[in-house]
């Protein structure tokens, strides 16, 4: 039997500065409809992509995205299943028992337009779960972060910070194949072996270790030729001071400020002229038209074995969306954060499994 009713997480109160779970969000019950209307699409969830970008989401006044509102269901894409549709929509684009990437939002079930709804293409050798991760926005933000303004040329020096986290594993490895050295950021020493260890790069710095501007320092001696930052603050004040003449900065987070009050800016700017650094900020919107050529690269180099994916995934259901997303703040994860709202042996009977 179908429930009728299920958990939604609304946007409750503003952070201020920093999500406190069960204040910033809360769990209600809301039921379902009965009926759809012609172009509608009824989706249930089955992972929930946790991003650093939300943060952002919550509170921004002039973005690439409005801020969610008070009281409204929490923004969030999601794998979901389609449960039924409306009598306008084309059956040979969505059915029933098709999976898709949704922007569902975090609820266990959602209605939503056709324009939310991309139906999974899953490539040989590919996962429905990759479009979270390396097929998905994670995997094309580091694939055009480097393309469009890292512009990487073979034997370069890329440094990746955040890079035990879902872009940054991504941005390393995609320099890795185009043939750089790279170097990756990230807090604690068992992030950094599985970095060199599974990862294949060729270095990495603990940030949390006292000398890890000395280290940085030495496996640097050339300099930094690009830099594909995702936490800001003062790694990237220390890496802006180790930029390589006509060096790129590829600006694409800055987790380490998004909460809080007083948000840090690099003092060595001043190196941007006498090195003649490009820093450039991008939101991989900007290059949809390309995701189709992207995905191909990436399901290449996944087949081949060039690329591995890595999920950190918190089981429970959508009530441990919260606090999950401040553990992501909190480097609580390693590669692509998922919140498992069903698992899998709840799809629709004689549906495909992930």
């Amino acid at each position: 039997m179908s429930p009728t009713t299920y958990k939604q997480v609304v946007y409750a109160e503003r952070p201020d500065p920093a999500i406190i779970p069960d204040k910033t969000f809360n769990v209600k019950t809301a039921s379902l409809p009965t009926s759809l209307k012609p172009n509608e699409i009824l989706v249930r969830a089955h992972y929930l992509s946790l991003d650093a970008a939300m943060r952002s989401w919550l509170t921004a006044k002039r973005s690439y995205i409005a801020p969610v509102e008070l009281n409204d269901v929490m923004r969030g894409s999601t794998i979901s299943q389609i449960h039924d549709v409306g009598s306008a929509i084309d059956s040979n684009k969505f059915k029933k028992g098709d999976w898709v990437v949704a922007t569902s939002g975090w609820a266990e079930y959602a209605v939503v337009s056709e324009k939310f709804v991309e139906r999974l293409d899953v490539l040989e050798g590919c996962s429905p779960r990759d479009f979270m991760s390396v097929l998905g926005i994670t995997g094309l933000t580091a694939y055009f972060g480097l393309e469009e303004i890292g512009h990487i040329k073979p034997g370069e020096t890329v440094v990746v910070s955040g890079a035990a986290g879902a872009t940054g594993s991504m941005a390393g490895q995609i320099a890795k194949v185009k043939g750089a050295r790279v170097i990756g950021i990230a807090g604690g020493q068992d992030k950094c072996d599985f970095l060199t260890s599974e990862l294949g790069f060729d270095a990495a710095v603990d940030y949390k270790n006292p000398n890890w501007k000395q280290q940085l320092r030495d496996l640097t001696p050339k300099y930094i030729d690009v830099y594909f930052d995702n936490v800001g603050g003062e790694i990237l004040n220390f890496c802006l001071g180790r930029a390589a003449r006509n060096s790129r900065f590829v600006i694409c987070g800055a987790i380490s400020q998004y909460n809080t009050a007083t948000p840090q800016g690099p003092a060595n700017f001043i190196n941007v002229i006498s090195q003649r650094i490009t820093i450039k900020g991008f939101i991989v919107f900007d290059y949809a038209k390309k995701y189709n050529a992207a995905r191909k690269d990436l399901a290449q180099w996944l087949k081949e074995g060039k690329l591995k994916r890595k999920e950190h995934i918190v089981t429970g259901g959508i009530e441990k969306a919260p606090a999950a997303l401040v553990d992501l703040y909190a480097g609580g994860n390693t590669g692509k954060m998922l919140v498992e709202i069903a698992p899998m042996s709840e799809a629709l009977p004689g549906s495909s499994k992930l």
